[in-house]
């Protein structure tokens, strides 16, 4: 509860800060280093989730195409999955294209050899490569295609239609069951973080008001009320947390400008670029939750001193 008297405990926690600087700081420290901790997760949870996302966006179904298949039919079956829910795009890979995909995924020398070992063939089939809009429903998409009476026909393998589709099925239930476990792990880290931290900041604040315990003492024995009282320190509480979470943000701002691009030379592969919605976000997160647990931290830590 916000206090009546909010002129007075304003300048009041502002005098106690500059006359009290260094247990002010001591709390001022503690709430930023905690916060900054919770910031650093929640911006690393925000990142790994990027990256398990582009991760997953990958997973393709390959619909495998016989050498013989006529290209018209081949054409329409195409356009006809192109409409199928959870289907994103279809596109057509030649054989030419698929021999090409192998040389560069291969390394050079053993690509070199395996193409000279085949005497101008290309035994590499065409395919029909289906990227999906939800990849965790791949399973589902790829029995439709296996199952579908119009696929059979301009299969690689029109007896086992099963066999021209893949998806790297045990890999693909690998990475959900991997990219979940991370999901789940990071917000219950998250959580217990913030936890962590209001019990370090209210062990603070309490310790910053138990030294004064005499001023509140004499202010009740002159009749002062308990919002009175109470006032002050709430405020300062605030004012502490509010610093220490604009250093926070600060020093996020600075080890993510001087990280992200060691990062992104060392791992070329990957995409390191968080959304400025997220991290603004985060930022506004970590000073209302700063200010809450402030105000919170002081409100409770008072508690016992003015008890009746």
């Amino acid at each position: 509860m916000m206090p009546s008297n909010l002129g007075y405990s304003i300048r009041e926690a502002g005098a106690h800060i500059h006359r009290n600087w260094s247990t002010c700081l001591g709390a001022v420290v503690t709430i930023f280093l905690s916060l900054f901790v919770i910031g650093v997760f929640a911006l690393g949870s925000n990142l790994v989730g990027n990256l398990v996302g582009s991760v997953e966006d990958r997973v393709t179904i390959q619909a495998f195409l016989a050498d013989e298949a006529d290209q018209e039919a081949v054409d329409a079956y195409q356009q006809k999955i192109s409409g199928w829910e959870n289907v994103e795009s279809v596109s057509y890979k030649s054989k030419d294209e698929a021999l090409k995909e192998y040389r560069e995924t291969m390394s050079s020398r053993n690509a070199e050899d395996a193409v000279a070992a085949l005497d101008g063939e290309n035994p590499v089939p065409a395919s029909l490569v289906i990227k999906l809009d939800d990849p965790k429903r791949v399973e589902a998409t790829a029995n439709k295609i296996i199952e579908d009476a119009e696929f059979a026909p301009i299969a690689d393998r029109p007896e086992n239609p099963g066999s021209s589709v893949q998806y790297g099925k045990e890999t693909v239930d690998r990475l959900f069951s991997v990219t979940n476990y991370i999901r789940i792990g990071a917000a219950v880290l998250i959580v217990l973080l913030i936890f962590v931290a209001f019990v370090f900041i209210n062990n603070t604040i309490r310790l910053a008001i138990s030294a004064r315990r005499r001023e509140i003492a004499i202010m009740r024995l002159v009749g002062a009320s308990n919002s009175f009282i109470r006032g002050p320190f709430v405020a300062e509480g605030a004012i502490e947390a509010l610093l220490g979470a604009i250093l926070a943000i600060i020093a996020l701002q600075v080890g993510w400008g001087f990280l992200k691009p060691q990062l992104s030379n060392s791992l070329q592969f990957l995409s390191f670029e968080l959304s400025p919605t997220v991290v603004v976000s985060v930022y506004v997160s970590l000073v209302v939750a700063g200010v809450i647990i402030g105000l919170l931290g002081s409100a409770i830590a008072m508690r016992r001193y003015l008890k009746v």
